[in-house]
């Protein structure tokens, strides 16, 4: 290549990367769409945390009935709740009367300090209250790719804990019903059943279209216990914790099915005296590989559920 041409890419190049770099940085657009009448989700990105996403890497839902709304998740983060509630006000004018926190991952719960400024009740199982406390520190690092963006947020428990399996909600004409089963993904996860819609707001129950997450707090044991709970309702449409809206059938497969997988796996394994590594090697994912994330997330999930199982 000439001197002239090298120059005149290198050039180019510069440019190319200059144009990248002013490039502003993207935001969550939180809007909610209709799931049925007067039920609407925002559907959040299945990748990690990022700044783009703003850590809203999650569904939310929204009930309006005749006497208020009621929001399902309140956001990551204190900007972020902000937007949440702007889009609300797009939805319907009827004024925000509750959020309910479906469980206690950060973008469940800590954007309830924008609403408890509004005065707004906050809601959520009593079995949240202690990972909550326990993770808060831990939630907000993770958090700290927002940078800026997660300014103003402070980490605020639920004006509310409520502590029975079954907890019935009517506002209106409408009827809410909260579902606890000692948790799954997080202790305190909560679905939101709505009997006459036939829609269930699963929280982190159901995970479709990305691998399901397990951290040390997480239970496979009680997760099924919570998702037999979707097996006895058969709601006709689901919105996940993540993942676009859906049936049953796939929340089975997808979820339920990886679940059952992983104990059946690892019990053996455990029974056996299989070592861990072994075990792990050995877990047959192929039925799930279609899934997001899945290379890198099964292996970890076949190594938790083995220890889960060692304690039980």
């Amino acid at each position: 290549m000439s001197t002239r041409l090298t120059a005149l890419a290198t050039s180019v190049a510069t440019l190319l990367t200059a144009s990248l770099l002013a490039l502003p940085a993207r935001a969550v657009e939180v809007t909610f769409q209709p799931v049925a009448d007067g039920v609407y989700a925002f559907i959040g990105d299945i990748e990690g945390r990022s700044y783009d996403n703003e850590g809203l890497n999650a569904n939310l839902g929204l009930v309006v009935t005749s006497a208020g709304a009621v929001l399902i998740d309140c956001g990551s983060s204190y900007q972020v709740a902000a937007k949440i509630h702007e889009a609300v006000k797009k939805v319907t004018t009827q004024p925000l009367k509750l959020v309910i926190n479906s469980g206690d991952q950060d973008h469940r719960w800590l954007g309830n300090g924008y609403f408890a400024e509004k005065g707004i009740e906050t809601l959520a199982h009593a079995d949240a209250q202690a990972d909550m406390l326990a993770r808060t520190g831990e939630q907000m690092e993770g958090l700290k790719v927002l940078k800026e963006r997660l300014d103003g947020t402070r980490p605020t428990l639920p004006s509310r804990f409520f502590k029975d399996q079954d907890t019935r909600i009517t506002l209106g004409d409408t009827v809410i019903e909260l579902k606890h089963r000692q948790g799954g993904h997080t202790p305190g996860d909560t679905l939101v059943w709505l009997p006459q819609k036939n829609v269930l707001f699963s929280g982190d129950v159901v995970y479709v279209d990305r691998v399901l997450g397990l951290h040390p707090v997480s239970r496979t044991k009680t997760w099924l216990d919570s998702f037999a709970v979707i097996d006895q309702l058969k709601p006709q449409t689901i919105v996940p914790g993540h993942g676009k809206v859906t049936n049953l059938a796939t929340a089975q497969a997808q979820t339920r099915d990886l679940l059952l997988a992983l104990r059946a796996h690892m019990k053996k394994a455990v029974d056996d005296g299989t070592d861990i590594s072994t075990a792990v090697k050995t877990f047959n994912g192929r039925p799930f590989a279609h899934l997001k994330h899945a290379d890198v997330w099964l292996p970890q999930l076949a190594n938790l559920t083995y220890l889960e199982i060692e304690r039980e």
